[in-house]
């Protein structure tokens, strides 16, 4: 082990960079500076740099006065410099992962930021990358990537990799609290690695790789995107057998083991729960196995805003054609103002295409994505007469819900926040 890199990441010498100041990065790199460490943030989005620059933050969890109190103290600084790198002693990587095509990953964000290092590697360098991915990239192309400098892994310079588990909006778990899987290339590159992390989170749990590592994060979202999508089915199944699904969910987690709520909905968004999974479908593809799960449960994700629609169309009938509708909620996740992926937009979208509607979300006041050009409209008691049926796709807190059922003529809830109505006013999924 690099005893002069143990060393100063104990007593906070170690200088730190975070590549990609997103939801994932931002939040690390000021973890970082909070604790002492001097830290620099790049990105390529000279935007982010400028707000950053001007102690705004543009990351709902990232207050602003933190970002004010951290460049107060010349412990965080950001740039789209990539050069600043050659005097870092550690480089955590938290880029996008895409996906190219519906099962295809795009890692060129990932080998963008890593070539950028490579330029810039020293010996006793730490490169941990943090961007969900399948498992093998930290072996199969950061590790020659980096040694195409000329310093060999787990000898001049160590790599790791340590997923991400960030949760927009989450107001108990910040990423100081959530505990950190880390697995590096070698036993002294997860040491390393651990020792790291351990200077800001709690709780670091050190496995024997990289690929370990890299399928932790993998097993979580698939679980996650496999439960949802098979509620979002039994949903579906309820209402074809005139059953309420939200009771019987109510009812199955009376039981104390063996069972875990999961609540049905229009689908998953975000970056991760929609795309993750998939990129464990695609490398598993490459071994002859089939994910059969992950693939079924994606598509049902995919299609509950088609079922949405068809919903409605069952319950307005002939007039669905000639009807007003409006769509209560946009963002992907309740309480956060983030659009990625939203299957409410995909709900929007459908809808467009069939009959007329209007959308009101308290934290986006305009919609302009993906062909969309969309402004939120005033909640008033005969703006919401004039709608054949509002749909409640997320249930933002600071909505009035019981204002929206005293003027709507028809409600199909998709959240249950009228859990407690039981006329013909409020339809439920």
């Amino acid at each position: 082990m690099s005893i002069k890199l143990k060393n100063k990441i104990e007593n906070k010498q170690a200088h730190i960079a975070v590549i990609g100041l997103g939801y994932v990065g931002l939040p690390l790199a000021l973890a970082f500076a909070e604790k002492g460490f001097n830290v620099l943030g790049i990105d390529t989005d000279a935007h982010r740099i400028e707000r950053i620059k001007g102690l705004k933050s543009y990351i709902t969890d990232v207050p602003s006065a933190l970002i004010a109190r951290v460049i107060g103290k010349k412990l965080f600084n950001a740039s789209t410099d990539f050069n600043l790198l050659s005097k870092i002693d550690v480089v955590i990587i938290c880029v996008p992962t895409p996906l190219k095509r519906k099962y295809t990953p795009d890692i060129s964000y990932i080998v963008s930021a890593v070539r950028s290092v490579t330029k810039h590697l020293h010996k006793d360098m730490l490169v941990v990358l943090e961007s969900t991915t399948y498992p093998g990239t930290t072996q199969e192309l950061i590790k020659p990537e980096l040694e195409k400098s000329g310093l060999k892994a787990g000898k001049d310079f160590y790599v790791a990799f340590s997923p991400e588990r960030i949760d927009p909006g989450n107001k108990h778990f910040d990423v100081t609290e959530i505990p950190k899987v880390v697995g590096g290339l070698t036993k002294v590159c997860t040491q390393l690695s651990g020792l790291l992390y351990s200077q800001i989170i709690k709780k670091v749990h050190q496995v024997s790789s990289c690929e370990s590592a890299e399928m932790t994060k993998l097993l979580e979202n698939s679980f996650r995107i496999v439960n949802i999508g098979w509620i979002n089915e039994i949903a579906q199944m309820c209402h074809a057998l005139n059953i309420d699904v939200w009771e019987v969910i109510d009812a199955a987690k009376t039981k104390p083991f063996g069972f875990m709520p999961f609540y049905p909905g229009l689908g998953v968004g975000g970056h991760c729960i929609p795309e993750d999974p998939l990129y464990l479908y695609w490398k598993a593809k490459h071994y002859d196995f089939s994910c059969k799960f992950i693939k079924l449960a994606a598509d049902t994700n995919h299609n509950m805003p088609a079922y949405a629609v068809t919903r409605m169309k069952e319950m307005l009938g002939k007039s669905f054609k000639n009807a007003r509708v409006l769509v209560l909620g946009v963002t992907y996740k309740k309480d956060v103002k983030d659009l990625r992926k939203s299957p409410s937009i995909r709900l929007v979208e459908l809808l467009r295409k069939e009959t007329r509607v209007d959308y009101y979300d308290p934290l986006i006041p305009y919609l302009k994505l993906d062909g969309l050009d969309l402004k939120a409209i005033d909640l008033t008691p005969a703006k919401l007469k004039g709608y054949n049926v509002v749909v409640v796709a997320v249930d933002h807190s600071s909505v009035d819900y019981n204002f929206i059922y005293k003027h709507a003529r028809l409600i199909f809830d998709t959240r249950n926040v009228y859990k407690d109505k039981t006329d013909k006013k409020v339809v439920k999924l």
